[in-house]
């Protein structure tokens, strides 16, 4: 589920929408709430939207985490969560938004991408294809589906540029679904850096795969290794692979035939 929660929102989990289905919403300067539904915010950021995010601002991945988020370390899925810091002398109002609205809107986060709907996705095993549903989260304030102007889910989710965004979230909800399966397992402090670094450090991470052994020890495809060094979204996909090999030892990547007999040497 993509991860925005306002105050007290009316969320409706048994009225599914399909993407065919239609609702009625439109939002702007022209209408009364405009802006109001950011602020009174807790707003989880996915691996992706701080790429997004941090490449927008121009800020390395260190940087835009030290400025603009906190962890939140307690959750029910055992992996820390990255919150985009609010303004608490602001009312909890996200920090990029002005009186003309978002100002990083082309590059803003999936769960306001989506809003006012909402999209929920479950796993039957990792690797399978995520089952999806949607729903219309109903503030209070919101004046928008006051509007007459009437999308179907599918209209919206393609005028809203989300489809990437969902992509990525189903990577993430991957590694909750292998660990939720293996019952019993804590994710030891290390575990938990490693995943921080790999999902959302992605500099870190390239300097990892690039100034370690790591690409003498792995068998890649052809191609890939090169694209590790340059292209962020291959890196980003890359450290999901990685993660469920560390992890959980998923066989997402094979050791080299030297590498390993070089391991088993050391024995």
């Amino acid at each position: 589920m993509e991860h925005r929660s306002p105050e007290a929102p009316a969320i409706d989990l048994d009225a599914r929408l399909t993407r065919d289905e239609t609702f009625r919403f439109a939002c702007g300067p022209h209408v009364p709430c405009f802006t109001e539904c950011c602020g009174k915010l807790d707003l989880a950021l996915t691996p992706y939207d701080v790429l997004r995010l941090r490449r927008r601002l121009g800020m390395s991945s260190e940087e835009f985490l030290d400025a603009h988020t906190i962890l939140r370390r307690r959750t029910a899925h055992g992996f820390p969560e990255v919150m985009l810091r609010m303004d608490p002398a602001a009312g909890k109002r996200c920090p990029f938004v002005t009186p003309e609205g978002c100002s990083v809107y082309e590059d803003r986060p999936g769960a306001c991408r989506i809003y006012p709907l909402g999209r929920a996705a479950t796993m039957d095993a990792p690797g399978k294809p995520a089952r999806e549903f949607f729903f219309t989260v109903r503030e209070g304030h919101c004046r928008g589906f006051e509007e007459i102007k009437e999308w179907t889910v599918g209209e919206w989710v393609d005028d809203q540029g989300f489809e990437d965004y969902a992509a990525f979230s189903d990577l993430l909800m991957e590694l909750y679904v292998i660990k939720s399966r293996r019952a019993g397992m804590n994710l030891t402090q290390q575990h938990l850096q490693m995943f921080l670094m790999s999902c959302y450090d992605l500099e870190k991470f390239r300097e990892f795969v690039v100034k370690s052994g790591f690409l003498k020890k792995f068998a890649l495809r052809p191609g890939l290794a090169a694209d590790l060094k340059r292209d962020d979204l291959a890196l980003l996909k890359f450290a999901f692979r990685w993660l469920k090999f560390a992890l959980f030892q998923e066989p997402t990547l094979m050791v080299k035939p030297a590498a390993m007999a070089k391991a088993k040497k050391r024995r």
